[in-house]
């Protein structure tokens, strides 16, 4: 179920049509979908930005061959800046990097080159990417998420679609970081279960914590990308009175080898790229 509160899309998308996967490298397969059609509905200039940031991807199904035909595997980290025109679309992503998988390269540095080239030309501008080898997969050790839980508030929840009208805030001045599990979307077009645990850190007026979880947990049936709703999150919580710093962080677990880690924030640089216990 879609709403007018909800984004449109481009036609012509990979996402819900059955695809042929191709095994050898083809950057025609990535997709992108213009950033303003989401935020055109919440009143964001690309001029304008409330909020800087990144998209971050991980990506655990990466694999090419040497020039010898030996497979090699490694862990892809992808930053894609806020500002940037387009968003990359999730399905398109997994199809091109699968298209590696018998493609030979020289080295790391030339695949992680032509990552860059590629993503960086689908979404509009530099894209940052690193490839960590199987020797650096500590890197991505289990980090929880640092903040209170919410998620043992409480509650009655009669509604599952966002409604920033309930939420609340006192004239008591915080500094605070939230967190909760609860969070859940539906993919724009499939409406496939996009699950995340989600990061709020802010000062200001104090947030009323009840009607806070109430809010979040409102995204369980909203249809929209991971990237949209973590935007749709800070502009409501934002444009409350008195609210003046905010970060807002999801990570999102992963489908088809890839999780999705939108960061927004007003004040701070985004945070190191650390996997949380469902990713």
């Amino acid at each position: 179920m879609t709403n007018k509160t909800e984004a449109r899309l481009p036609e012509g998308l990979s996402l819900g049509r059955e695809v042929t996967y191709e095994a050898h490298y083809n950057p025609t397969l990535l997709q992108g979908v213009p950033r303003a059609l989401s935020r055109d509905l919440q009143g964001i200039s690309a001029q304008n930005l409330p909020f800087s940031g990144v998209d971050t991807w991980t990506g655990y199904e990466l694999s090419w061959l040497t020039l010898k035909g030996k497979p090699q595997v490694g862990i892809l980290q992808c930053e894609v800046p806020v500002t940037s025109k387009f968003l990359i679309e999730s399905k398109s992503f997994k199809l091109y990097l699968n298209s590696f998988n018998q493609t030979q390269f020289a080295n790391r540095g030339d695949v992680e080159k032509t990552l860059e080239k590629d993503l960086s030309q689908c979404a509009g501008e530099p894209v940052k990417v690193t490839i960590f080898l199987p020797a650096e997969f500590d890197n991505f050790a289990v980090t929880p998420l640092a903040g209170k839980n919410i998620d043992e508030i409480d509650i009655d929840v009669n509604s599952y679609s966002p409604d920033a009208s309930i939420l609340q805030t006192s004239d008591e001045r915080v500094s605070e970081t939230l967190t909760s599990d609860l969070l859940k979307s539906n993919c724009l077009i499939t409406s496939q279960p996009d699950w995340a645990s989600i990061l709020i850190k802010y000062e200001g007026n104090a947030l009323d914590q009840g009607p806070l979880l109430k809010y979040l947990i409102g995204y369980r049936q909203h249809n929209e990308f991971h990237e949209q709703c973590v935007e749709r999150i800070f502009c409501d919580l934002i444009n409350l009175p008195g609210m003046e710093k905010l970060t807002v962080l999801a990570r999102y677990t992963r489908r088809g080898g890839l999780d999705i880690n939108p960061f927004r924030s007003n004040f701070e640089s985004p945070y190191p790229n650390r996997r949380t216990a469902r990713q």
